[in-house]
């Protein structure tokens, strides 16, 4: 019987060696002890304006006359004004892969790479050979932002809804830092002008130098990373304990048998 509980004891071990190979599986975006994070500085010089991409949705609001009847939106029509789009019932348009949309009379046209304002400075001067001084408005509906909170798995997407959102607002948008988080070590993951990502370390545990990143503005498609606290003994307990389970019923088993014998 002893042998037969040491063998046991001995397939306990194994079996808790191979779950601790899964432990902590679902931390991402690690970086080694020596990596060299992007200049931190750099956020608060970086004057960054946002630039219409491929799959992209745009909505757009068309108006005649340098845009008059937008003051007069809540009122009819008026004589000698032309409204391409119902402001209540806008319309979406996704930049294709090729970096076109189709737009109504225009058809297709390239905008990726504009900036907003230069996009609705472009497809005015696109309208201009059909209505009198168009005034167009347009806005990027699926800008986003993700963040991780710091519980390993969980995640939350945001829709940037205006161009102010700050780091410290995206956070509590998510949730606030979760309980596994390392407010020290927050990752902030941002798109260069060449598509490279560039990893901005900032430590949000204390009020110092560094707190003043709390105010620096999202961008479209940044991802906030928190690290979380790695929790060995809490995983390998949850996946060790099915099986001490189990071969505690197998030795309660086996020791009824003997004493039937």
């Amino acid at each position: 019987m002893k042998k037969i509980l040491f063998k046991l004891l001995i397939f306990i071990v194994l079996l808790g060696g191979l779950s601790a190979c899964g432990v902590n599986s679902n931390i991402m975006l690690k970086t080694p002890k020596d990596f060299e994070f992007a200049d931190i500085d750099s956020l608060n010089q970086t004057k960054f304006e946002y630039k219409i991409d491929v799959n992209d949705i745009i909505q757009m609001r068309f108006f005649t006359n340098n845009g008059l009847q937008v003051l007069n939106i809540a009122t009819e029509n008026q004589p000698g004004q032309a409204q391409l789009f119902n402001p209540n019932n806008l319309i979406s348009y996704v930049i294709q892969n090729d970096s076109l949309v189709v737009l109504p009379i225009i058809g297709e046209t390239n905008i990726v790479g504009m900036t907003i304002r230069e996009a609705e400075e472009f497809i005015a001067e696109k309208y201009e050979d059909y209505y009198v001084d168009p005034f167009v408005q347009i806005s990027v509906t699926n800008r986003r932002v993700i963040v991780f909170p710091g519980n390993g798995s969980d995640a939350r997407v945001l829709y940037l809804s205006n161009n102010n959102v700050t780091l410290i607002e995206a956070i509590a948008l998510a949730g606030g830092i979760a309980e596994r988080g390392r407010a020290s070590r927050v990752k902030l993951l941002r798109k260069t002008d060449k598509g490279k990502r560039e990893i901005y370390k900032i430590d949000l545990s204390k009020v110092d130098d560094q707190f003043q990143y709390t105010d620096i503005f999202v961008q479209a498609n940044d991802i906030i990373y928190v690290e979380p606290v790695p929790e060995l003994g809490r995983e390998i307990l949850r996946e060790v304990t099915p099986i001490i389970s189990l071969i505690s019923s197998a030795a309660i088993v086996i020791s009824v048998i003997n004493a039937l014998q």
